[in-house]
């Protein structure tokens, strides 16, 4: 079958072709439809994420939009290694299959949820959000980050910030979310933000944004008569891996860091999630920018770094 191949953790993956899939037990071939790629295929397929394996030559992506063996339009999670996304066919567990709403295109579907789960499970699993609690996400101009400004939203968010570097996008965003921009003068207003209510922190960024979240959100604590909860979930580190917090920072504050990703959440959760989501996707008329590419041109995708809007492979 024709796909794409990572063939060395050193260079892009490359078109061929592959073995084609068969199902054992508990296992379903998926014709596949919609491949996306985001950072986290980019990540595997470089051999950096800590879930990804030791060896080259396998087909990369997670998840996609396909039809299983009985022409069900599913979205699928996490195929069975070596068979990725990024092919005619893959091989998926009958339980990392949901449903696709009539109507969503195959695109959209595979875009939407690629860069909506994280902060679907992130503010249902992690962070156990109630309706009207205050939520700023922090790199809300990405993909991921756009759409938890619209999930966020549609839970009843009763308060929104959103944070970024670009500040045309920014200025884009809908008119009750509160904007900071992470530049010279995002110290002063990240620290008004939390004079205010905040009572979850989306971190797609980590590194010295989140650095300087942080220091807002725990400057000036330590009252006796306690301090307001914040859960900051941790969900994607793009502006850098490791940071320096001062553990009187946490003991004076009501800050508690939490991870959101595999590992401490199971796969089972995701594909729950990944249903959640794909389930109101159509009420809540969730959006994301995105491009379609046929397979074969695997290598220009992966050249194309923008982040302008979401790639999806189409075999």
């Amino acid at each position: 079958m024709r796909a794409a191949v990572v063939n060395s953790f050193n260079h892009p993956p490359a078109f061929g072709t592959y073995v084609e899939p068969l199902a054992g037990n508990g296992e379903t071939v998926v014709r596949v439809l919609a491949a996306p790629l985001s950072p986290l295929v980019r990540s595997l397929a470089a051999g950096k994420h800590y879930s990804g394996g030791g060896t080259a030559h396998f087909v990369p992506g997670i998840d996609g939009v396909g039809l299983d063996e009985q022409g069900r339009r599913v979205y699928f999670l996490f195929p069975t290694s070596p068979f990725g996304s990024m092919a005619e066919q893959s091989l998926v567990a009958t339980t990392s299959v949901v449903p696709v709403p009539e109507g969503v295109d195959d695109a959209l579907a595979a875009s939407v949820v690629t860069a909506g789960l994280s902060s679907w499970v992130a503010l249902h699993e992690r962070a156990a959000f109630l309706r009207g609690e205050a939520v700023l996400i922090n790199g809300a101009t990405g993909s991921a980050g756009g759409l938890a400004v619209q999930i966020a939203t549609y839970l009843g968010a009763s308060r929104i910030i959103a944070t970024g570097r670009d500040k045309a996008k920014l200025k884009a965003m809908p008119a009750h979310v509160e904007t900071i921009a992470l530049d010279s003068e995002a110290d002063a207003a990240l620290t008004e933000a939390f004079a205010g209510r905040v009572d979850i922190v989306l971190d797609y960024l980590w590194g010295e944004p989140a650095s300087r979240v942080l220091a807002a959100a725990t400057r000036g604590r330590g009252s006796r008569a306690g301090e307001p909860r914040v859960r900051y979930v941790q969900i994607g580190s793009i502006a850098g891996e490791s940071i320096l917090i001062s553990g009187a920072s946490l003991r004076s504050s009501g800050v508690e860091i939490l991870g959101s990703g595999i590992g401490s959440l199971s796969m089972q959760a995701l594909v729950a999630g990944a249903q959640g989501l794909l389930a109101v996707l159509p009420e809540g008329r969730f959006t994301t920018p995105f491009r379609t590419m046929p397979l074969e041109a695997v290598a220009d995708a992966w050249a194309d770094t923008s982040d302008e809007c979401r790639l999806v492979l189409c075999p």
